[in-house]
Parts: structure tokens; C-alpha cells; sequence
């Protein structure tokens, strides 16, 4: 059981990856594309981002659901879990985001992709306080 922690650990980190700097590399693209009004690098690497850490998400969630059934599914698992909906959410926007930026359309501003960004980090601390102190 402890190499699937290891994985799921060491996906759980390249999702994460994913999850904090696409929506970041978003803003640099927009801007990008308003300066030359073309593709350029910026977007690339923001496909780019999202592709690698989309698989390691996969296998973050698959591995940690074989966890918390392994464990028989503590309160603490669940409640995470939940959280880790909230994230696949916040993700699956992002993906759809870079779909439209794709096509050249950047509807939000660079404030909202700010926020939009920081979100993730409160549903983070929220899971890391659930795995670390488990308090139910």
C-alpha cells in the first residue's frame, strides 16, 4: 500500500502543477494574443501544462480512491473527496477556458484569472488540513 501512496503523492503534485499555472499562463496568453494576434508560445505551453497534468489527475484521483477504500472510507476521505470534486470543477473550467483561447476568444479579464486562480489554493489547504490532522 505505501508504493500507491508514493504515487499518488507524486501525481497529486503534477496535477497540482496544472491546476496553479494554466489558469496563470492563461493571462500571459491573453496578453500575447492581444499584442500580435496570433498563437504563439505562450499558448502552447499552456496546452502543454494542462495535457501533462491531466493524466497525472487521473491517476491522483483513481489511486486516492483506492486509498480511502483500502481504508474503509473514513469521514476525513469523504469530505476530501469532496473537495477533490471541487478541484476536477475548477479544472474541467480551466480546460474549457484554454479551449476558447484556442479559438482566440478571452472573455475575462486579467483580474478575474487572478482570482480565478487563487480558488484552487483554498480547496488545497482544505484537503491538506483533512489528510494531515484527520479530524473526523
Amino acid at each position: 500500500m505505501e508504493w500507491v501512496k508514493v504515487l499518488h503523492l507524486l501525481c497529486v503534485l503534477g496535477w497540482m502543477t496544472g491546476i496553479f499555472a494554466a489558469p496563470r499562463a492563461l493571462i500571459f496568453w491573453k496578453r500575447e494574443w492581444a499584442a500580435s494576434g496570433s498563437f504563439g508560445p505562450t499558448g502552447d505551453l499552456t496546452i502543454r501544462i494542462y495535457r501533462f497534468s491531466l493524466g497525472l489527475g487521473v491517476i491522483a484521483v483513481l489511486s486516492g480512491l483506492y486509498l480511502a477504500h483500502l481504508w474503509g472510507w473514513p469521514t476525513w476521505s469523504l469530505t476530501k473527496l469532496g473537495l477533490v470534486i471541487l478541484l476536477a470543477a475548477h479544472y474541467a473550467w480551466t480546460g474549457r477556458l484554454i479551449l476558447r483561447a484556442r479559438k482566440g476568444i478571452f472573455e475575462q479579464s486579467d483580474r478575474w484569472l487572478r482570482v480565478y486562480n487563487e480558488i484552487s489554493v483554498f480547496a488545497v489547504i482544505g484537503i491538506l488540513i483533512l489528510v494531515v490532522y484527520k479530524p473526523f
